[in-house]
């Protein structure tokens, strides 16, 4: 049964590291070379600045422009360097942080192409106090040049002496660098090494470790496809076991494989699967391991296991993940011992913690968490920090971000995405759109990617690149159409538009090919004849769009979008949703002047007018009908239909604002006032004006404290008091700008509100699956 995690919360010390990270253009000046420097620079204690350099490593804010502050060695007191995957050059590297006496360096998986591992080994030979002082070292990850000679024909850096030279050095991660067996002969001349990691490297023979038998404790070998064939130089070198069986200091061993993989190429490890056996079935081979990793190996039966922690009263780790033998019963019986395999959610759990670095092992690892959370009802933010955390730690795999973004979704469906800390959401939503762009074509990752991104509360609530996600989910809709994915892709759209900033999306507008998928799936629907959340849903996301600036207007009647929804008017003259979303737009083209041309079609301003004076009809749809008429009709020359249509349509006005009632909720929202302007004029006919002025009415009526700073800088309440004060005002105009007026006033006095919205003109926002989920 699954039970949740309290939710992390963050310390008052990791929030002002946060802040001093993200305010490093402030706190700094440039030099030169346009790196950055603290303007005043106080002598921090050596943890801090330690963890100052971690965070802006994790937060993905260190790169050569940053890590320059630390170029300053008397106020930044580096012991603990973590720069892992940073975007750091060698040359930066050494400015920076080469001149600290560093106990501890992880440079692992320095980003491609800024800084290789021969390149900081080089950089950290420069300072003789570094060479004696750094204890810890990881290069995981980074090309070194193992070779006798370097790329110019002269000495490498291993020929040079490179780690032979870091006498102090006691762990080593030289993980994924291809480590040879010369390479090897030299690391295990360091004398104080207790700790060596040389995963997936080119090693065929453990021997050289005999040499290090005193001291070493612990061993990490995970993946050495040489391991057990014989070297070519050394033919009668010592087996494994035989190498094993001699390090009687060994504590930690890591032995795993992931050759179980399909697509893994076969090779002859017969010779260590006999020594993990001998390992586990053998009580005197290696007295003092606590710690046992043999994931991978099938020489791990449960016969093997069961025996093995038997002997072992002190263990305290053991790996089995793709062995066959996590379920051994003996492995429930020791309170302390941490398993990773594939029998209960603990063992998972700890195979997603501890194999983050190790794609195939996380991949099978997220494929058994998928099986456990497929119907999860229960609020698991701890599972998905580990599933977010194994999409970081591997961008580019496609078969780790496929389980992963299946298992995002079925962690924050229905309504447990409430239930997760915001940051840990927005992190998991930023890691779907990184899915999305790396694999573009993977029918599959896009699905399980809209499905998690189809939520409510993710859509409205969490903080993250919404233009960009907008533009993804798009271009998936434009090469597929399945209905259902369609249904959701399309909601997910409208959200995103009526969320986006004025300037997203005028930028969005721009693109013709959005305007015309959307447009496409109106007319799609139309053609059917239904009424579902796909249509709706589409027009909601045209309707915004061009509320952002006349060239996604442009695009909509080049488009032949006019001609669509002057039919769907028509075709739809029952649905009160349909036409409040068609006559939005038509409202936000007839507020551009160069489509106001366009528009001019005396069936359809008739039609529209019809709407306008039919009793029957709501104020919610004859608002937008009032609003569109009130605009074509505010500029007398640029009329260019009969007079008396243009006499009938501001008496219309006129009459049926008069008729409306206050409006019981907020049916519209505006980003700004500026069409407004023109209608509120003295010259304008008391139609125009009145529908003006209980439009501002009515926004203010229910959002006084967010409206009433925009009527003031925009100048509508000035344009309001000239008409409560000027003698040729209507009436009715005169009554209804006095009350806005006094709605404005009355914000100073406390006057209660809802909170501020921030869609575009018109939006009501829905559920992405339809009022009833269908």
């Amino acid at each position: 049964m699954f039970q949740g995690a309290p939710a992390p919360v963050m310390s008052l010390y990791d929030l002002c590291l946060s802040h001093v990270c993200r305010s490093l253009d402030q706190l700094c000046e440039s030099r030169a070379d346009g790196s950055l420097r603290l303007r005043r620079a106080p002598s921090l204690p050596t943890e801090t600045a330690d963890q100052l350099l971690h965070r802006m490593t994790v937060e993905g804010l260190l790169n050569d422009r940053t890590v320059a502050i630390f170029r300053d060695s008397k106020a930044f007191r580096l012991r603990r360097a973590f720069i892992r995957g940073g975007p750091v050059s060698a040359g930066a590297f050494r400015l920076a942080l080469c001149p600290h006496r560093l106990q501890d360096l992880d440079a692992s998986r320095l980003s491609e192409g800024r800084g290789s591992g021969a390149e900081v080994l080089a950089a950290l030979l420069t300072n003789p106090e570094l060479t004696s002082s750094l204890q810890r070292l990881s290069l995981a990850g980074l090309h070194l040049d193992w070779d006798p000679l370097g790329p110019d024909g002269g000495p490498s850096v291993r020929a040079a002496g490179g780690f032979g030279s870091l006498r102090a050095l006691r762990t080593l991660d030289l993980a994924d660098t291809g480590l040879t067996d010369a390479a090897l002969e030299e690391v295990c001349s360091l004398p104080l090494l207790e700790s060596l990691d040389l995963s997936r490297g080119s090693v065929s023979s453990l021997a050289p470790l005999l040499g290090r038998r005193a001291t070493l404790r612990s061993l990490s070998a995970h993946g050495l496809r040489r391991l057990g064939g014989r070297p070519v130089a050394t033919p009668t070198a010592p087996g494994v076991l035989a190498v094993l069986t001699q390090l009687s200091q060994l504590r930690h061993l890591d032995l795993s494989d992931d050759r179980f993989a399909a697509n893994d190429a076969p090779c002859d490890s017969s010779e260590v699967d006999e020594a993990v056996r001998r390992v586990l079935e053998g009580g005197l081979i290696l007295p003092a391991l606590v710690s046992l990793d043999v994931s991978g190996r099938k020489a791990a039966t449960e016969r093997a296991v069961r025996a093995f922690v038997k002997a072992r009263r002190g263990l305290v780790f053991l790996g089995l993940l793709a062995t066959g033998g996590s379920a051994c019963e003996v492995l429930t019986s020791r309170e302390n011992l941490k398993v990773t395999g594939d029998a209960n959610e603990a063992q998972v759990c700890e195979a997603l913690s501890r194999y983050r670095e190790r794609e195939c092992f996380l991949h099978e690892a997220l494929v058994l968490l998928y099986n456990l959370t497929v119907d999860i009802g229960t609020p698991r933010q701890d599972l998905l920090q580990l599933v977010v955390g194994g999409m970081r730690s591997h961008p580019s795999s496609l078969k780790v971000q496929l389980v992963a973004s299946a298992c995002v979704f079925s962690l924050t469906t229905q309504d447990l995405a409430e239930a997760m800390p915001s940051r840990l959401l927005a992190a998991a939503v930023d890691q779907l759109l990184l899915s999305m762009q790396s694999f573009p074509s993977h029918a599959q990752v896009q699905k399980n990617c809209i499905l998690a991104l189809c939520s409510d509360y993710i859509l409205l609530e969490i903080s993250f690149n919404r233009y960009l996600a907008t533009n993804l989910v798009m271009t998936w809709l434009s090469s597929h159409d399945d209905p259902t994915l369609q249904k959701m892709a399309v909601a997910i759209i409208s959200v995103l538009v009526a969320k986006l900033s004025t300037e997203e999306t005028t930028q969005l507008g721009t693109d013709v090919s959005i305007i015309r998928q959307l447009l496409g799936i109106v007319q799609q629907r139309a053609a059917l004849g239904v009424v579902d959340n796909t249509l709706r849903f589409a027009l909601s996301a045209l309707w915004n769009l061009t509320d952002g600036g006349p060239a996604a207007g442009r695009h909509f009647v080049q488009s032949q979008g006019l001609e669509l929804y002057v039919e769907v008017l028509e075709s739809y003259c029952s649905e009160p949703s349909v036409q409040q979303k068609v006559l939005g737009l038509l409202n936000n083209l007839a507020e551009v002047e160069e489509l106001q041309g366009a528009l001019m079609e005396e069936d359809l301003l008739d039609y529209v007018l019809s709407v306008l004076g039919d009793p029957q009809v709501g104020v919610e749809v004859g608002y937008f009908a009032g609003g569109f008429l009130a605009q074509l009709s505010s500029r007398p020359k640029a009329w260019t239909l009969h007079q008396e249509l243009l006499e009938t349509v501001h008496q219309q006005l006129h009459l049926t604002v008069m008729t409306w009632s206050p409006a019981e909720r907020e049916m519209v929202s505006y980003r700004c006032f500026t069409p407004f302007l023109p209608l509120l004029q003295t010259s304008q006919p008391a139609g125009v004006q009145l529908w003006a002025a209980w439009a501002l009415h009515l926004v203010c009526s229910h959002n006084a404290p967010h409206y009433s700073p925009m009527l003031q800088q925009e100048g509508l309440v000035v344009l309001l008091e000239v008409l409560a004060l000027h003698p040729g005002t209507h009436a009715d105009v005169r009554a209804l700008a006095r009350l806005t007026l006094q709605l404005v006033g009355a914000r100073h006095q406390g006057t209660p509100a809802g909170p501020p919205h921030k869609e575009g003109r018109g939006t009501a926002f829905q559920s992405p699956l339809g009022p009833s989920g269908d």
